[in-house]
C-alpha cells in the first residue's frame, strides 16, 4: 500500500532489501563453494583425462659399452615415471637387449619382455638363444621364434639410433603380450 505522499511503506522496502541481501549472500556463497569443488573434481579426474605417453627415444648407453661381437647385452631403460598423481624420477621402467655386429655402428634393439606372457627373457650364453623362464618360449639371438614355442610372435624389436657423440637411444614402447600382432600399449 502506498503512503499519501506516493512512497512505499518502510516494511516493504526493508523486506525487498532483505531479499536482495539474502540473494547476494547465496550467490557469493555459491561462487565461493564452486571454486574448491571444481578444483577437487578436476584433480580427482586428472589421471583419467591424461592420454598415454607416446613412445619417445630414451638414452640407454654409449656405443662403446656395446661390444661388436654380435652377442646381445641387457641394459636397463631408465626414465621419469608418473603414476596417477605420483612422480618417480629416474626409475627403471624396463630393459632392452642391444647388439651390434663386427665393425658396425648400427645397433639392434629387442625388448627384454616376452611377447607370450610378459616375463623378462634371459640370454642363455652357451645355448646362444633367449629363453623365457615362465613358459619356456625360446628365441634366436635376432629375436626369432625357436619352435616349439608358446610365444605367439617373435621378440619385439625397437627402433634404435646412435647420436653423433656415440649415445645410443631406443624408442621405448610396451607391447601387448599374448597376441600374435605387435600392438603398442598407449
Amino acid at each position: 500500500m502506498q503512503q499519501p505522499n506516493g512512497s512505499q511503506p518502510a516494511a516493504a522496502v526493508d523486506s525487498r532489501r532483505g531479499f536482495l541481501a539474502k540473494l547476494a549472500a547465496v550467490a557469493a556463497g555459491g561462487l565461493a563453494t564452486l571454486t574448491p569443488v571444481a578444483v577437487g573434481v578436476w584433480s580427482f579426474l586428472d589421471p583419467l583425462r591424461r592420454k598415454g605417453a607416446a613412445a619417445s627415444f630414451l638414452p640407454i648407453t654409449e656405443l662403446s659399452a656395446i661390444p661388436d661381437d654380435g652377442v646381445p647385452r641387457q641394459f636397463a631403460v631408465v626414465a621419469e615415471r608418473i603414476d596417477a598423481w605420483t612422480g618417480f624420477p629416474r626409475e627403471p621402467i624396463g630393459a632392452v637387449y642391444l647388439r651390434r655386429e663386427k665393425g658396425s655402428q648400427q645397433v639392434e634393439a629387442l625388448s627384454a619382455t616376452c611377447p607370450h606372457a610378459g616375463c623378462f627373457v634371459e640370454l642363455e650364453g652357451n645355448a646362444r638363444c633367449f629363453r623365457c623362464p615362465c613358459h619356456n618360449s625360446t628365441f634366436t639371438l635376432d629375436g626369432g621364434i625357436v619352435e616349439p614355442s608358446p610365444s605367439p610372435r617373435t621378440m619385439d624389436s625397437l627402433e634404435c639410433r646412435v647420436g653423433p657423440h656415440g649415445e645410443v637411444a631406443v624408442k621405448w614402447e610396451n607391447f601387448y603380450s599374448g597376441i600374435a600382432e605387435k600392438k603398442a600399449r598407449t
